[in-house]
């Protein structure tokens, strides 16, 4: 059997990785279109970070596993194609802000019904809105050849970066979508036997096209939800004298609600959650649902407000005014073990902080300096006057007025925080977006600490 995937980006990449490392009998090849790409997955730097990666990669590159920009090629000799471009919301026309933009998908499914050669079972690997299949078959048969049948079928990833490898290795589940057709059954069959290789039977769901498309925003709105949830509740413990990580530890016990995704934070970020939840709220209002696209969007506000609210909190505290003063940024990724900085919440309070005038001083153990200067201010010059990028915490301290965690790396447990206060601005603020620290030692030192929810 021979696999294509068309991307080479955070889901492509590592999702193919394992199933070649997974199934040596089987090619996978995965293209994209920036040389540049393909260039990083074939030598030893790669363009994603993921505890194991490197490992999984190396074992199967080579072998069974090639990274390459012949498009044409690699979806000519292919039996199974992955879909697994990018689709991200829209910035223009009707539905900019909300809907995603599937043009990615469309010219992909042009390309493979121009380059195929024979029947294929085509992919849907990229998060796409519910009916996407629809597009993707009357796009591929508009242009079918004689004797050539595409089956569709839809297969979500539920991938949590920094834990990929783990949950590509041991998934909770797989979902497969497809017609319920014996042609349709066919190709279901076919890609489950390829997952088969090393997951159990009974962790592989099949479905139709439309609950697998629907599922996969389902449960990362549901997700999403129980953080902003318990970032609601985290205002009114700071208001009451309540500890939110106390709070959400005695409802986590409740086995009917249960205690993951109770971790309270300056907001969530990532590439899937913000990008799905605003789809989600589109799709309801296009099929005349408003009511229940106001709730969706009520998860995406209260996140947007929690991080204004924590940038707006180091402002006050610093007696309402950040003007001219440094302010030490740790964390830069949207979470810990990834160098992904899609919607991070560093973002966000860095542009709130720098419109107030603050100077900021971050470091990221795996965000490089360009992409900091391109997330904060569009461009990767390093001339902007209010940014300086650390070689390492201690230097983003120095004179700093205030020390803010934005992502909860385990490095950043184990500083010293004693030297590091001794180099501050006093008072010496810490602002624990993560609440990751132990607030009691800090300010035994000297900090005056503040904490989300305390």
């Amino acid at each position: 059997m021979k696999i294509c995937c068309i991307g080479a980006g955070y889901v492509g990449g590592p999702t193919m990785a394992m199933i070649a490392y997974k199934c040596p009998e089987v090619t996978v090849t995965v293209v994209d279109v920036l040389p540049e790409k393909i260039d990083a997955w074939n030598s030893d730097d790669l363009p994603v970070f993921e505890p194991g990666l490197d490992e999984v990669v190396k074992v199967a590159r080579g072998r069974n596993l090639f990274f390459s920009t012949d498009r044409k090629k690699a979806i000519k000799e292919a039996d199974i194609i992955f879909v697994s471009v990018g689709t991200p919301t829209k910035s223009y026309g009707a539905g900019a802000g909300r809907a995603a933009d599937m043009v990615y998908v469309e010219n992909s499914a042009r390309e493979i019904a121009e380059a195929a050669e024979s029947s294929k079972i085509v992919v849907e690997k990229s998060t796409i809105p519910v009916r996407t299949a629809e597009s993707l078959k009357t796009v591929l048969h508009a242009n079918t050849k004689p004797g050539i049948r595409f089956d569709v079928l839809s297969n979500p990833e539920f991938l949590a970066e920094g834990t990929a490898v783990e949950d590509l290795k041991d998934p909770d589940r797989v979902l497969v979508g497809g017609e319920e057709t014996p042609e349709g059954k066919k190709a279901i069959e076919t890609l489950v036997s390829v997952y088969a290789n090393w997951i159990p039977r009974d962790s592989i769901i099949t479905t139709n096209l439309w609950s697998s498309e629907l599922s996969k925003l389902v449960a990362n709105a549901f997700l999403a939800q129980r953080i902003s949830s318990i970032n609601s509740i985290s205002a009114l413990c700071e208001a009451t004298g309540a500890n939110v990580d106390q709070v959400a530890f005695a409802i986590g016990k409740d086995s009917r609600i249960g205690s993951k995704f109770l971790k309270s934070s300056v907001g969530f970020g990532g590439s899937c959650f913000q990008k799905d939840l605003l789809n989600l709220v589109y799709l309801c209002e296009h099929f005349g649902l408003p009511e229940v696209a106001q709730y969706w969007q009520g998860v995406i506000d209260i996140n947007d407000w929690q991080k204004r609210r924590f940038s707006s909190n180091i402002a006050t505290s610093l007696f309402n005014t950040v003007n001219g003063k440094r302010i030490a940024m740790l964390g830069f990724a949207f979470k810990k073990d990834t160098n992904d900085t899609r919607e991070s919440a560093a973002i966000y309070v860095g542009r709130d902080l720098i419109e107030e005038q603050a100077n900021l001083a971050i470091y990221d153990p795996k965000v490089n300096k360009g992409q900091i200067y391109r997330e904060l201010i569009g461009e990767e010059s390093d001339q902007n006057q209010q940014i300086e990028v650390c070689e390492d915490p201690y230097q983003a301290a120095q004179g700093a007025h205030a020390l803010a965690i934005l992502t909860e790396w385990d490095a950043f447990r184990d500083l010293d925080f004693q030297r590091i206060f001794d180099q501050m601005v006093k008072p010496a603020f810490v602002f624990d977006g993560r609440n990751i620290l132990d607030h009691s030692k800090l300010r035994e030192i000297g900090f005056t600490v503040q904490a989300i929810g305390r």
